[in-house]
């Protein structure tokens, strides 16, 4: 894997995305599915192109943290307007948010978490980690709910839900983070509580104290999915409540596979078996 920018089409122009490699074809959970109003589906897209994007800079083990933070100011200036070609998704986000008129500050946001991304590599407790959140993660259901027209009332289940989900993706990634990042999310303080630090993460297997500080984790993240329950009730688009109770779902079996299985030994994820269960229990809790 090589840091080395994509290049415009025309070849004038050196691009700033770059692939991280990191497990960008296992996403968890659908990304503006059928369920997604035809006519917001690549609004939707567009925000999750521009995101993924950025997170990949952050993830490039191969640039530095002031590269990754070069580029992703970059990517802010484009979106603020700024001329230029070398980032076609923040090109094509900036062509979003004029056709729909929603703000930019979820944008800016996401680029604040991926900013940290490249210069922060310890969180000290759950507050701290959950700052964190607020901006890598809440700004995503925030821009969908936007998107559709909802009410800023949904804004705390929807953050519980997309902070849930953040959470769970760090645990699922947390012995590569380490390994390939130098990066850990696990909170230091749930480490030290355990009496272990971050070279646990560096084992094959998971030893009892870090399965501890990992189902302390889960047990956090599951108050989280509980509050988030409350979310399609509160949605008025029928795609997107329905959306977002397939989504609560998954979070769910997704936490109770994390229960069950070691992330230091292979990366647990969900099962074919899961998305099926979840689109069904999600459609009939979304018909409420």
């Amino acid at each position: 894997m090589t840091a080395e920018p994509v290049e415009i089409r025309d070849g004038a122009t050196p691009g700033i995305e770059t692939p991280s490699g990191k497990w960008r074809s296992a996403e968890n959970f659908p990304v503006g599915s059928f369920l997604i109003r035809r006519d917001l589906r690549a609004h939707v897209h567009a925000f999750y192109c521009f995101a993924r994007n950025a997170d990949d800079i952050a993830d490039n083990s191969t640039l530095t943290a002031d590269d990754k933070v070069r580029r992703l100011d970059r990517m802010e200036a484009i979106i603020d307007g700024a001329a230029g070609c070398d980032s076609p998704a923040a090109s094509a986000m900036r062509e979003s948010l004029i056709e729909t008129g929603v703000s930019a500050q979820h944008c800016h946001d996401v680029l604040r978490a991926f900013r940290l991304d490249a210069t922060k590599l310890r969180y000290r407790d759950w507050d701290d980690l959950m700052a964190y959140c607020r901006y890598s993660a809440s700004p995503v259901g925030r821009q969908l709910l936007d998107l559709h027209g909802e009410s800023r009332e949904t804004w705390p289940t929807s953050d519980a839900l997309c902070s849930a989900l953040q959470v769970l993706n760090h645990l699922q990634d947390c012995a590569d983070d380490y390994r390939l990042l130098d990066r850990v999310y696990l909170p230091a303080s749930e480490l030290a509580a355990q009496e272990i630090g971050v070279e646990a993460l560096g084992a094959p297997v998971s030893c009892p104290k870090l399965r501890r500080a990992l189902d302390r984790m889960l047990d956090r993240t599951d108050a989280l999915v509980e509050t988030a329950r409350g979310l399609p009730g509160q949605v008025i688009s029928s795609g997107l409540r329905w959306e977002s109770a397939v989504i609560v779902e998954l979070a769910a079996r997704l936490l109770r596979r994390l229960r069950h299985g070691d992330p230091l030994a292979a990366r647990v994820k969900l099962k074919k078996l899961d998305f099926l269960a979840a689109f069904a229990i999600g459609w009939s809790r979304g018909l409420g």
